[in-house]
């Protein structure tokens, strides 16, 4: 998938759906917005950089905790995110910037973030070197480094229950490409050490982390029709389509299910310097 289709897959569909799922999703990675609301707030950085910042809330959480001595900058390619980030700065009166760009592309002013964080948005990047080179041109010498990205699809088989179970009703069901733009982009440590070094990136640390997650499980019908491969699918799909494929679907998740919980492990890395 290449940069543009990126730009109208998140300003369309996916974008969407996170906009309408933001309560939900915000609740499901807060564990790793904890993370880097702690990364920052020991590092206490002049000027904050969250790539990839969608709807807003790590961007909005680090602000509130850092206060006015930093500026906390967050960017995205998605418009409907982007927006509902900024409503959330409004309501809230927080000083969080957004800016809608593309972290490969943007010219950043050279030499002046000196912390970047992320909460999986750096995995859909069609040039990933080029893009982690442009980053490094926007830091300075001694900035910290924190990224949150998925590990392997077989890492991580919550997050691929979905579309294994949906297979076999949806053949237009797009197979992953696990060294192009998308989620398990990053699934690779030897990719991940490769393109940090190529971009100039020397002694990042990439230790894999594994977090908990949960979420109502009341909520599990919206997370499968509105999210990921088979939502964007799911969306399109006439009714009797929608309830043969979620009666499929659904004994895909009972390993998850504890009470009125859903419940998986995240196994990610988190990318660091500094």
């Amino acid at each position: 998938m290449t940069s543009s289709e990126q730009e109208q897959l998140w300003n369309g569909p996916s974008g969407q759906a996170w906009v309408e799922s933001q309560e939900l999703l915000d609740q499901v990675l807060a564990p790793f917005e904890t993370l880097l609301v702690e990364a920052a707030t020991a590092r206490a950085p002049r000027r904050l950089l969250d790539v990839g910042c969608g709807t807003g809330s790590t961007t909005l959480a680090v602000a509130r905790r850092l206060g006015t001595g930093t500026r906390c900058v967050g960017l995205d390619i998605s418009e409907p995110m982007l927006t509902l980030a900024r409503m959330r700065a409004q309501r809230e009166g927080s000083r969080a910037e957004f800016i809608r760009a593309d972290a490969q592309t943007h010219a950043f002013e050279p030499a002046t973030v000196d912390m970047i964080v992320s909460r999986f948005g750096v995995m859909f990047f069609d040039d990933p070197v080029a893009a982690f080179a442009n980053l490094r041109r926007a830091a300075t010498e001694d900035v910290a480094l924190r990224l949150i990205a998925w590990r392997s699809a077989a890492d991580n088989p919550f997050m691929t229950a979905a579309e294994r179970a949906a297979a076999p009703l949806l053949p237009e069901l797009p197979a992953r490409n696990p060294d192009g733009p998308g989620q398990f982009a990053f699934g690779s440590a030897k990719r991940v050490h490769t393109i940090l070094e190529e971009s100039g990136w020397t002694g990042a640390d990439v230790q894999p982390i594994d977090v908990e997650c949960a979420f109502p499980a009341g909520e599990l019908d919206a997370y499968i029709t509105r999210l990921g491969p088979v939502g964007r699918l799911l969306q399109e799909a006439d009714e009797p389509t929608r309830a043969r494929v979620m009666q499929t679907i659904r004994p895909a998740f009972d390993p998850y299910l504890r009470g009125a919980d859903v419940r998986f492990v995240a196994a990610c890395w988190m990318l660091s310097t500094g």
